[in-house]
């Protein structure tokens, strides 16, 4: 191909030429694929779990005590206004999480996972311990509520990039044929720490009452939970401390960094932003993977318009149509979060072997046919019925969240993986998922309708399912622009023996670098224009004669 057909024709409109023979797309070497070992595996997830497990803990504290809050912080004269506030304070930090994310996301893409992931712990254990330590309305007036709202704001900074920092950073950790399995870990980690937030609760609570009497938990009591995020946030930013930065963020750095070897100061000008391998900011993120993007915020909004229904909501739903106090609310929750905590592993090793796709199709029919039932089960208004409810509850939950640490981070290239999270689930997250308490309530208030919440959630579990028919399947998949990952050598070693008959591998989408010219006649031969194969000297001699083989 001509320089001057190069700069008249559209890179969209290239083709390959006729009679011409397409070359073969640049092969895998053994060195290429990244063997992830068992112990580092598991001190990285660990450490990444443990962490989600203390970020969650101070969510789900300030949910299971909004009632109590409300009473504390809101003094307007009207109770349900005052619960009103009480809610809009939890969602306020989820207002400001875009913001983490656009900040902290390309942040973390630039300089690692670890390192962002270990700020986000730190800020978010500070904001929790803080807030035991307010001022109420009765001490300095409304000033209490201005600090509560700006210690939420940080808290929802933090959070921006934590979850999406979390499920990249698990998902590049882990084996390709694992990935649903070790991944759906991480949100295990965080369901555990909302029923460890509502065990506080309940706990202090009952203590408080038993040894100081009943006013004791709203007099200093309630701060307890709150001040436990010292020790436990403690622990976990020493896990976070020593977790390993993941092979497939160093894999692209190298490559990354061989390219500019070659390409000497053109590289230095950076990358065309369409590269599946070129960093991205916010901007570039949206212009080519707007469609991922869409994709993510429609999933993520079922999942978690249905997730904090049952984890932040819930409570205030029992106390405010039911009269359930704190500790019973947070009592009636726990069990429904420990079963929770158990279906998430198996559906993330279903979404392996089924499909990532097929366990959200799963999800949104069963959002679908439970959700009324469930809620007309919890206006019986015996217990037992509520816990039975709140199990139907979960399985929807449990069908969205299992896939979702996996699927979600497998939308977008490695490159930009970081950042498009931040954006997409932080976006959807705070116009939908940490609303869901406020706008339900809301709901209730103007219709008289207790049915809300659950018509609420239906109707984002039909968005996400007609969203998933549009998304590309990724189980057992290498990631986008990243290498295959294995567990063991052998593993790798006979991959790369058998990779052209596995229709998993599309060695195109890999980082691996090739010659300029080569990477011309790939990008027409597959009609991917950008596709992204990096080009530069390191490794070109080695990809050109495996394309010559």
């Amino acid at each position: 191909m001509s320089s001057s057909s190069e700069s008249t024709t559209p890179p969209a409109a290239r083709r390959p030429r006729k009679g011409r023979r397409s070359p073969k797309p640049p092969r895998l070497e053994v060195d290429d694929v990244l063997v992830v070992k068992g112990r580092r595996m598991r001190t990285a997830i660990g450490g990444t779990v443990v962490g989600n497990v203390m970020e969650w803990f101070d969510f789900g504290v300030y949910g299971y005590m909004a009632i109590m809050l409300s009473q504390l912080f809101f003094q307007t004269g009207s109770e349900s206004l005052d619960l009103i506030l009480s809610l809009l304070a939890f969602a306020v930090s989820f207002l400001v999480r875009p913001f983490g994310g656009l900040v902290l996301g390309p942040l973390g893409d630039k300089i690692g996972r670890q390192k962002v992931l270990f700020f986000t712990m730190a800020m978010m254990a500070i904001a929790t311990a803080l807030i035991g330590v307010l001022p109420t309305y009765a001490d300095i007036g409304v000033w209490a509520a201005f600090l509560l709202y700006a210690l939420k704001l940080v808290q929802g900074f933090s959070t921006g990039g934590e979850y999406a920092g979390a499920t990249t950073y698990v998902a590049e950790f882990s084996p390709d044929r694992k990935r649903g399995f070790y991944s759906s870990l991480l949100d295990v980690g965080s369901y555990l720490g909302f029923a460890m937030g509502a065990g506080a609760v309940a706990l202090t609570h009952l203590i408080t009452a038993e040894v100081w009497g009943p006013d004791a938990m709203l007099n200093w009591g309630w701060r307890v939970p709150f001040l436990l995020a010292i020790p436990l946030g403690a622990v976990a930013i020493w896990f976070r401390a020593r977790i390993p930065e993941t092979p497939a963020y160093e894999a692209t750095e190298s490559e990354q960094a061989a390219e500019a070897q070659g390409h000497g100061a053109a590289a230095q000008a950076g990358e065309d932003d369409s590269s599946l391998h070129a960093r991205k900011g916010p901007r570039a993120i949206v212009k080519h993977h707007w469609r991922e993007l869409l994709i993510a915020i429609a999933i993520v909004a079922a999942t978690n318009t249905a997730g904090y229904a049952l984890t932040s909501y819930m409570p205030t739903y029992l106390g405010s149509e039911f009269g359930f106090n704190e500790m019973a609310s947070a009592a009636a929750t726990i069990p429904s979060l420990l079963i929770l905590c158990a279906m998430i592993p198996f559906v993330g090793m279903a979404s392996d072997r089924f499909g990532r796709r097929n366990l959200y199709f799963a999800a949104a029919i069963a959002a679908v046919v439970l959700l009324l039932p469930a809620f007309w089960l919890m206006h019986q208004s015996s217990f037992f019925a509520i816990q039975a409810a709140m199990v139907m509850v979960a399985v929807p939950v449990a069908l969205f969240i299992g896939p979702s640490a996996s699927a979600l981070p497998a939308l977008f290239p490695t490159a930009a993986r970081y950042g498009a999270m931040g954006i997409a689930y932080n976006v959807s997250v705070s116009l939908f998922g940490g609303t869901t308490p406020l706008i339900s309530q809301t709901l209730i208030e103007l219709t008289g309708n207790s049915y809300m919440p659950a018509i609420w959630i239906m109707a984002f579990a039909v968005i996400a399912g007609i969203a998933v028919i549009f998304m590309r399947e990724s189980a057992q998949r290498p990631l986008l622009g990243s290498f295959p990952a294995v567990e063991t050598t052998e593993e790798a070693i006979d991959l790369v023996e058998h990779q052209e008959e596995n229709p998993l591998l599309n060695t195109s989408e890999m980082p691996i670098v090739v010659p300029e010219e080569l990477e011309r006649e790939i990008e027409d031969a597959l009609d991917q224009p950008g596709a992204g194969l990096p080009t530069g000297a390191a490794g070109a001699g080695d990809a050109e004669a495996s394309a010559k083989a």
